[in-house]
């Protein structure tokens, strides 16, 4: 759910969306880390000026926490393509 989330929401803010892949991996029970693969330029776009659209991505999914009892870590990364 929630990486199907990121993957909807990246696709509407950078150039290339054919180019995002998200990959989810479960670290154990709690804790779940999410990583944004995107084009090298398409990188600003999902981290924001001073970090504040990754900051406000990271506060959607804290709610999901709540609701799940799941932690989650969120990076974006550029494509090594």
């Amino acid at each position: 759910m929630i990486d199907q989330f990121f993957y909807e929401f990246a696709k509407l803010l950078v150039d290339n969306p054919d180019s995002v892949r998200i990959e989810k991996t479960d670290v154990d029970d709690t804790f779940c880390e999410i990583t944004i693969y995107a084009d090298k330029g398409d990188t600003g776009k999902l981290i924001g000026r001073d970090g504040k659209m990754i900051n406000s991505l990271k506060t959607i999914i804290s709610g999901c926490k709540a609701k799940d009892g799941i932690s989650y870590r969120v990076s974006v990364k550029a494509n090594d393509e």
